[in-house]
């Protein structure tokens, strides 16, 4: 999926510094769909996400005077945003695991019980409503720490390194959870994507 980050360079870092009002107004138009979607899907409810959107946006206002630039804005409003969904998640006292701890033993070692080729299942399929359906769910079992990096790698389109400043996490840690979510969303789909192949090659008999 193409990055849809936005780049630094269309906006004024001296204006957003100054906290002028049109210039951040241009800044929420152009990362908000963005920011709003990544929350969502780490939170799985509507206004929970709305309520991060909020405090995102709240928090880059107050800090953008301190901006310092080594980072893009995307990056900065990225971390901010992920920082916000994981307090939520706290909150609700769900099981949580810190971005910047290491994966469990179990996580790391468990091996996957079916991988089906999905090479053979029409696009139509795929792509489908319920296809879609089923992948939200399975991206939601996902740990929070695998999610995140899912989240950002494979749906918003950072790089390997863009990820890792947002997480401030090593680029090696980034590429092991990713490896470990993508591998854990095969193992959960396989069943149902398992029917389709098998219907698919019933067809042909």
């Amino acid at each position: 999926m193409s990055n849809s980050s936005f780049p630094s360079e269309e906006f004024s870092l001296e204006a957003l510094r100054a906290r002028d009002k049109n210039e951040f107004a241009r800044l929420v138009e152009a990362s908000s769909g963005a920011i709003y979607r990544l929350a969502l899907k780490m939170l799985g409810d509507q206004q929970d996400a709305e309520d991060a959107l909020q405090e995102t946006f709240l928090k880059a206002f107050r800090g953008l005077p301190n901006f310092d630039g080594r980072s893009s804005l995307s990056t900065w409003l990225y971390r901010i945003a992920t920082n916000e969904a994981l307090m939520l998640l706290r909150k609700r006292k769900v099981q949580f695991v810190s971005i910047d701890e290491p994966l469990d033993t179990d996580e790391v070692e468990q091996e996957p019980l079916e991988i089906v080729d999905w090479c053979c299942i029409p696009e139509t399929e795929l792509l489908s409503a319920e296809a879609r359906r089923h992948l939200d769910q399975a991206i939601e079992s996902l740990s929070p720490n695998l999610r995140i990096v899912f989240l950002l790698r494979d749906i918003e389109g950072l790089s390997t390194q863009e990820t890792a400043q947002v997480l401030n996490l090593s680029e090696t840690a980034v590429k092991t959870r990713l490896s470990r979510a993508r591998l854990s969303l095969r193992e959960q789909l396989s069943s149902y994507y398992g029917n389709i192949v098998r219907r698919e090659a019933a067809k042909g008999d």
